[in-house]
């Protein structure tokens, strides 16, 4: 693997990474080299870093709710103590209830507030947790958007909101620390996740219709199709690139 492409050395905090696409994120950046934190609030965090050390990776387990900032902080702190340093931090997390199809006449501020807490609340904690370690080594910061902050999405209009909100989060701190040569971006994925599969079973339909709208024909793989763009974000090949929305979806959304 050349240099450009490779995160040896480095070491990442993947927030959510004990399934989906967050560990999907997690196995493709040990693959390029990285030392991976997965911080997550469930056991199944020790089954990506079991699927890693399998690989011939190194990670490490770090029980962590993103909404919480005392467990984000503990999961940086545990990153630069067992490795002296924080090269990147990919917030992956994401409310448990974000295939959950809901009108907006039928949600209420206890949804509100779980979408808030994990995706907007947890960004500003990772942010700041993570800013004195990135500065030192002039890292990489990405978050997680999804189209329905772009576009919109029927029965999702809480989940669209925050995941907008996000992506201007992830423009403003891009201008703010790029001085420090520190790079922010965010990436969009299309990819099958227990949230896709849990709703695809309240909508039976919801497979076919989106499967037919992806140009290259089929829902990624947070693996092989979604970690590795991501992981490209963190290395050397993307230095020049900041404030950007990477859109990995097969083509579905091409209206930027």
């Amino acid at each position: 693997m050349s240099d450009t492409f490779s995160l040896g050395g480095r070491t990442v905090v993947v927030t959510g990474g004990g399934g989906g696409v967050g560990r999907g994120v997690a196995l493709a950046c040990a693959r390029a080299g990285a030392h991976v934190v997965v911080a997550s609030p469930r056991e199944n965090g020790e089954e990506t870093v079991a699927l890693i050390a399998a690989a011939g990776g190194a990670a490490t387990w770090v029980r962590c709710d993103v909404t919480g900032a005392t467990d984000v902080q503990a999961a940086v702190t545990l990153a630069v103590e067992r490795t002296g340093h924080l090269d990147a931090m990919v917030h992956n997390a994401t409310s448990r209830r974000s295939g959950d199809p809901v009108r907006l006449e039928d949600a209420d501020d206890t949804l509100l507030g779980d979408h808030m807490a994990v995706t907007l609340r947890a960004t500003y904690h990772c942010a700041t947790a993570a800013l004195p370690h990135l500065r030192a080594t002039r890292g990489a910061f990405v978050t997680m958007t999804s189209p329905a902050g772009m576009e919109g999405s029927f029965m999702l209009p809480l989940y669209g909101t925050v995941k907008a909100a996000l992506r201007g989060f992830t423009k403003s701190v891009a201008r703010e620390w790029a001085p420090y040569g520190i790079r922010v971006n965010t990436v969009s994925p299309l990819a099958v996740t227990p949230a896709l599969a849990h709703a695809y079973q309240e909508d039976p339909g919801l497979e076919a219709r989106t499967t037919s709208r992806v140009p290259l024909g089929r829902i990624g793989d947070p693996e092989t199709d979604i970690g590795p763009p991501v992981a490209f974000l963190l290395g050397d090949g993307s230095r020049y690139i900041t404030g950007q929305t990477l859109v990995v979806d097969g083509g579905r959304f091409m209206n930027l």
